[in-house]
């Protein structure tokens, strides 16, 4: 397996790993006060948009001529990497 199918494999599963994120988070939204549900939402929201920017990412890294898949590759990994802050931070405020 190339380096290219490596890293496209390594961001689907962590988008997938996101996505059941974002459903957890939905659920324990949904049974939060009114007040709390809207930032939840908004947090949730924020999450949903930068998660979908690297999905567009991967689709650009796997259409992408071999000589950009460096730049691309670093680029997807460092979305992922502040993703996954992003979603520590945004955990806390749901427990």
């Amino acid at each position: 397996m190339d380096t290219t199918q490596v890293t496209e494999q390594k961001v689907k599963a962590q988008l997938d790993k996101f996505d059941a994120q974002i459903t957890e988070m939905k659920a324990k939204a949904a049974q939060s006060k009114a007040e709390a549900k809207v930032n939840y939402y908004e947090k949730i929201e924020e999450l949903q948009t930068q998660r979908d920017s690297i999905g567009k990412q991967l689709e650009e890294f796997k259409a992408s001529s071999e000589s950009a898949w460096e730049d691309i590759q670093e680029g997807i990994e460092g979305a992922v990497g502040r993703l996954q802050k992003s979603f520590e931070k945004a955990a806390s405020h749901f427990n």
